[in-house]
């Protein structure tokens, strides 16, 4: 039997040594509650100040409360938060702490300013996602944000991106931001969806599996509609428009151009999962079709291909908060069983039929706002690695004249993806990019190797741990 039965509130400051977790988001916070309340204390390592992730990601402001800042999933960040102060009081709970590598049995970090290693026999990565960033003619321009990137500044500060602002790209999270920012009192000129009415119709039956959820999507569209915010399906983002800064967006809707006048600029065309650490780490991969990227394999109960190594929330594929909660608990039930721990095998089965539920509902969100492919849509003179400022043209006739067909080619002789970001935020483009150049399906052109740091580090924090 465990130590302490789940559902207690005892906790032991002792046990199997080396259990880490990567991430303190949905998945990591009930990963860590799930191993605390077995007895064993891990060492829960965070990027933020604070327990909870991007979407339950707590501010420094405090002028807004629950309910403001989360809407109607203020019941359940209240619930994240309460097991995030849970883990801070009894876990090793490392924040504002940065994996920059990864290696058999070791963590390097950053942790306030200075390096560190960490050791495990266990590790759980629970790294969430990023927005999935596709380049196109103004993009780089001031005043144009990530949907995560102006959620942020809206969740965090209590601040807008601007006084009119338009949201493009497609997704639940469009709406949602939309939404958000329309009742925190910014003019909402647009929302622009890619995606059509047809899919959407068709996915509501896979999406009436968790009809609560599916209500929810439906308020946030019909309170746009309602308070006067055009809504365009169909809608794909051309441009944004501007000498020093963002002053309009060109759009094609319905097949028609149109351009709408704008202060700032959200887009977001769905989340991209942080896979670099199970890259790192030798995880094996498979091409996802739906999510359009490379995940790291894992089993039902979130183990990976690498004996000790377990994969849990958004990092190992988009599935929302829910199914982050759901699969962080039951790979934490995976790690104990591995050690010989006995562990509630009934709960196991009730979060695999939760996780199968929730499943079908991503399964209809995918439908309905499918991932778009981007290859035709930048001119040459677009930016696509920002790090290194490598244009569209350059990548194309990189690809023509040498004939490329793998997208670590293509970094070798461009030197796309070398930047500080490791090619996070630029290889999804690129990638689009070069298969439809090259007129090859996105699963055969690869996938560019993750190379530490896998986040940006100083010189004097590598000098400094030098002998």
């Amino acid at each position: 039997m465990p130590m302490n039965q789940p559902g207690t509130q005892q906790f032991a400051h002792a046990g199997a040594p080396g259990m880490v977790i990567v991430g303190a988001g949905p998945a990591g916070v009930r990963a860590a509650q799930t191993l605390l309340r077995y007895g064993i204390r891990p060492t829960v390592v965070d990027e933020a100040a604070l327990p909870g992730g991007q979407i339950y990601r707590q501010g420094a402001v405090a002028r807004a409360s629950a309910k403001e800042r989360y809407g109607f999933e203020w019941k359940r960040a209240r619930s994240v938060h309460a097991a995030g102060a849970e883990l801070m009081a009894h876990a090793d709970y490392r924040a504002a702490t940065t994996v920059w590598n990864a290696a058999h049995g070791r963590l390097d970090l950053i942790q306030d300013g200075c390096p560190d290693e960490l050791s495990y026999t266990h590790l759980l990565l629970a790294t969430g996602a990023t927005d999935r960033v596709l380049p196109f003619d103004g993009w780089t321009l001031p005043g144009v944000f990530s949907l995560g990137g102006a959620q942020i500044a809206l969740k965090s500060q209590r601040c807008l991106i601007g006084p009119r602002i338009v949201f493009a790209g497609t997704g639940p999270l469009l709406y949602l931001v939309a939404y958000q920012y329309a009742r925190a009192g910014g003019q909402v000129q647009a929302v622009l969806d890619s995606a059509s009415f047809g899919p959407q119709a068709r996915a509501l039956p896979a999406m009436l599996n968790q009809p609560g959820t599916l209500a929810k999507g439906l308020y946030y569209l019909s309170w746009l509609r309602a308070h006067g915010v055009p809504v365009y399906r169909d809608a794909v983002i051309r441009a944004a428009l501007g000498g020093g800064r963002v002053e309009g967006v060109q759009a094609i809707i319905a097949g028609a151009p149109h351009d709408i006048a704008c202060d700032a600029l959200a887009v977001g065309h769905g989340l991209r999962s942080e896979t670099q650490l199970a890259d790192l780490l030798d995880c094996a991969f498979d091409f996802d079709a739906v999510q359009r990227a490379w995940l790291p394999r894992r089993d039902a109960d979130g183990r990976s291909s690498v004996p000790g190594v377990y994969l849990a929330g958004d990092g190992a594929g988009i599935g929302g908060a829910i199914v982050a909660e759901i699969a962080g608990e039951r790979a934490a039930l995976a790690m104990l069983a591995d050690q010989g721990i006995d562990i509630d095998r009934a709960r196991v089965r009730t979060l695999a039929r939760r996780q199968a539920r929730w499943s079908r509902f991503r399964g209809g969100l995918d439908q309905a706002f499918a991932a778009p492919s981007a290859g035709a849509a930048c001119t040459d003179d677009v930016i696509v690695c920002r790090c290194e400022e490598i244009r569209a043209g350059a990548l194309r006739a990189a690809a023509r004249d040498y004939a490329i067909d793998d997208l670590n080619r293509l970094k070798a002789l461009t030197r796309v993806g070398m930047g500080l970001c490791q090619g996070r935020m630029c290889q999804a483009g690129a990638a689009e990019l070069l298969a439809h150049c090259r007129e090859l399906p996105l699963s055969q052109i690869g996938r560019l190797r993750s190379q530490a740091p896998v986040k940006p580090i100083t010189l004097s924090c590598v000098g400094s741990s030098a002998p």
